[in-house]
């Protein structure tokens, strides 16, 4: 089954085809670390860890790089704010990143450059483009891009120069000959970080960056460019205009660009009162949850969060896994043989839950869909849970096709989607950050709950049923569910 992709470029879906298979370049804009990340970084880093994943599910070898940015001006005033050095806020901010990133199951990428460890680079590529002809420095010590030397700018935005100049001024202090023209390399202010260069003392452009990274780490062309859809204009234009004026080669040959976040119809700002940072998502929630959300919407549409969502979410996902975990329940039951004259009907529905999954996916990466299919799945083996649960036993050949059914969601929503990795939450700063924010009277020891269940039990067995419903809402309300099953009550964190 072909893969299909909707290339930005083009505005079109189109076969993908690697340029040196089973080798896939790709390289996706990271974060500026001057805060914790947010709920719009994770979707992002959420749709492109699983499209690795898939990648190398069909058997490709993927070369994945992820930038950080850590020399900007919201760095270098955060640093003012609290009087630091913006290397020491940059390096805060990148490590809970890599916790935030671990609590939701983002893996790194193979390559995660920094600016600050990129200088002599990015000076190479300033030059070489004012050599060129492209790019202009100015008396003042700042290097411009010359848009209007790049005949095909604006080709990913769809937007034509005249169109754009229209729309374009020239800030107060600014240097630069057109309105357009983008800065490659700028003065620093008295106080802010700077670098030697040939042109005075200075740092980067932000747009300049990712086109040192990628040619440093993947080469002159690359397989995908993938990064959220408010950086098509102006970064990814300008990354297009100075690879391509310095190489005469496709910069990517294919753009992938995910939809934008809203928080219940707004956008996320934090004037508004409405930022969400991942740190408070999976404090909250198992991070599944958050990555089940991301993946129920197609990931070129807008995803509209909210709390809301997150709950009903968890409903979801509480089905998925509750349905997993089952079989180790059902394993224990008596079984008995039963004749019916072939396979078990389930099998069916794996093989058409496992065609509907992978076609989706093929079919420009529509994980909504792919999603759907598996609860089918759930929902046929559900059924075959509350009969055996029913009459607390299971024929050998139900018993066997459920698990067939379980290995198939493992094989799909865990190798795939970064789902049902574990039962308990995956990352231990998720516990840390907990425990910071949990009242010490709602944390409760594993020996408390086990003997308020056998109270439980013991009011149940007596009939007092006041008191076992009120044991049961009180450990709910503190974040403990109990179900009930033939081999006595389970519990879980919620």
């Amino acid at each position: 089954m072909t893969l299909k992709l909707f290339n930005t470029l083009s505005g079109k879906l189109e076969d993908f085809v690697p340029q040196n298979p089973p080798l896939v370049k790709i390289y996706t804009c990271g974060v500026t670390v001057y805060d914790d990340s947010h709920v719009g970084h994770g979707r992002s880093l959420i749709v492109f860890d699983t499209f690795r994943r898939y990648l190398e599910h069909l058997g490709y070898k993927v070369k994945f790089v992820r930038n950080f940015t850590d020399v900007d001006d919201k760095i270098i005033n955060r640093a003012k704010e609290e009087c630091k050095d913006f290397m020491e806020i940059a390096d805060r901010y990148i490590a809970r990143y890599y916790e935030d990133t671990e609590a939701i199951g983002v893996r790194p990428a193979n390559v995660e450059p920094r600016v600050t460890d990129h200088i002599p680079e990015i000076i190479d590529l300033v030059r070489r483009l004012i050599d060129k002809g492209y790019a202009y420095a100015t008396p003042e010590g700042n290097v411009y891009f010359s848009v209007e030397k790049f005949k095909d700018y604006g080709k990913l935005s769809k937007r034509s120069i005249d169109e754009l100049i229209a729309g374009a001024r020239v800030e107060p202090g600014e240097d630069k000959k057109n309105p357009l023209d983008f800065a490659l390399w700028k003065r620093s202010k008295a106080g802010e970080p700077s670098w030697e260069s040939p042109w005075g003392e200075g740092r980067p452009g932000w747009h300049t960056e990712c086109v040192a990274f990628v040619f440093k780490h993947l080469g002159e062309t690359i397989d995908i460019h993938g990064g959220g859809l408010d950086l098509i204009f102006p970064h990814h234009e300008n990354e297009i205009a100075q690879a391509e004026a310095l190489t005469g080669k496709p910069f990517a040959r294919y753009w992938m660009h995910n939809g934008l976040v809203i928080v219940n119809g707004q956008k996320m700002s934090k004037s508004l009162g409405n930022f969400v940072t991942l740190r408070e998502i999976y404090t909250k929630y198992h991070p599944d949850v958050l990555r089940l959300l991301v993946l129920s919407v197609h990931y070129r549409s807008p995803l509209d969060f909210s709390w809301e969502k997150m709950e009903s979410t968890k409903k979801v996902y509480e089905r998925i896994r509750q349905a997993v975990e089952d079989y180790e329940t059902l394993k224990g039951l008596e079984t008995y043989d039963e004749n019916l004259g072939g396979l078990h009907p389930l099998y069916n529905t794996i093989k058409a839950t496992e065609e509907k999954f992978f076609k989706a996916l093929a079919e420009d990466f529509k994980t909504q869909e792919a999603l759907a299919a598996s609860m089918e799945l759930i929902s046929e083996m559900n059924k075959i849970r509350n009969e055996a649960f029913k009459e607390k036993k299971i024929s050998k050949q139900a018993l066997e096709a459920y698990g067939a059914a379980v290995n198939s969601l493992k094989n799909t929503l865990r190798n795939i989607f970064g789902l049902l990795e574990d039962v308990l939450p995956r990352c231990p700063v998720k516990k840390v950050v907990e425990k910071e924010m949990e009242p010490a009277s709602r944390v409760m020891d594993e020996s408390l709950i086990e003997l308020l269940i056998k109270v439980r039990q013991m009011a149940r067995e007596k009939k007092v049923f006041d008191i076992a419903d009120t044991i049961r809402d009180e450990l709910k309300e503190r974040g403990i569910i109990l179900e009930d099953t033939p081999f006595g009550t389970k519990w879980k964190r919620a």
